[in-house]
């Protein structure tokens, strides 16, 4: 069966099973593909950490998730390391499912003062561009990830964007986009987020918005939402969209005014029995937010 075929079958089950399971959520899956163009996918930290590949893609193909962003350092052990061989088997797991592989979240980081530690950043980087386009995946998740004690914050600055645009530059080769995660001490406000996209001009880096609490400083939620809405990736992170006091439903409406057409991944904190059935209520949960954004 061709994927686009099985991935069809495996929702329209899904959206039956689930809708006789939970008569108090209904699915709205059809409602969700006929105007909006956001996927609603998984990132490994924290519910995946623990599940080799076949698990992992299993969960998410149980759950109707469309998509993974596997992390470094998780029991899947999708690493530099792997081998020619390997990475072909990693790349044939995914396209042998409806589940796609979305790309990587590293733990690179570019602030670091000291010249050999950014060069380290820096190959590592390459070197995880090279393991998603062997795997099949299409970007790379880095961070800035904080200001240092004594160096300007100006400084710090122009020296992410500067690393970014080649990083960037470098993926672009592979068909690798640079997802820069809005994380760290300092770095996750939105206006110096901007301020690094100003120096990171190079079209293949991309904001992966983070839905953190700096996000509703200042001025609110839509204004540092606005400050960088140019710039979004292919990839943005939420926590489970019900239970936190993030306003998930205000972020999705802003996302679909603004055509987003990426995937919207669950990074979830909590430490759930049934992983599959949380997923599932986080699925139906966005579809939901969804269909409320379309009005």
């Amino acid at each position: 069966m061709r994927n686009i075929d099985r991935r069809i079958f495996l929702q329209a089950s899904l959206a039956a099973g689930m809708a006789s399971a939970m008569q108090t959520v209904p699915v709205l899956a059809s409602s969700v593909a006929a105007e909006s163009k956001m996927k609603f996918g998984l990132v490994t930290y924290l519910w995946g950490k623990d599940m080799d590949l076949p698990t992992l893609i299993s969960s998410c193909e149980k759950s109707g998730l469309g998509g993974i962003e596997v992390r470094t350092e998780h029991r899947h052990a999708v690493e530099p390391s792997l081998s020619k061989l390997q990475r072909a088997e990693v790349r044939k797991r995914f396209e042998d499912s409806p589940v796609e592989l979305v790309g990587y979240g590293s733990n690179a980081q570019f602030h670091d003062a000291e010249p050999e530690k950014l060069k380290a950043n820096i190959e590592l980087t390459k070197q995880y561009i090279q393991l998603m386009h062997d795997c099949g995946g299409s970007g790379v998740k880095v961070k800035p990830n904080s200001f240092l004690k004594g160096v300007e914050h100006e400084k710090t600055i122009e020296q992410i964007g500067k690393a970014l645009n080649e990083v960037a530059a470098y993926g672009q080769e592979y068909g690798q986009q640079i997802r820069v995660e809005v994380h760290g001490p300092g770095t996750s406000e939105l206006p110096v987020i901007k301020a690094i996209f100003d120096v990171a001009d190079h079209p293949n880096a991309a904001v992966c918005w983070n839905s953190n609490g700096e996000d509703l400083k200042g001025e609110g939620l839509e204004h540092n939402f606005n400050l960088v809405k140019s710039r979004f990736g292919k990839t943005v992170h939420v926590r489970e969209l019900n239970i936190d006091d993030y306003p998930y439903q205000q972020l999705i409406s802003l996302f679909h005014a603004n055509k987003y057409d990426g995937w919207i991944l669950l990074e979830a904190r909590t430490e759930p029995a049934d992983k599959v059935a949380a997923l599932t209520e986080q699925r139906i949960v966005f579809e939901q937010m969804v269909s409320k954004a379309q009005g």
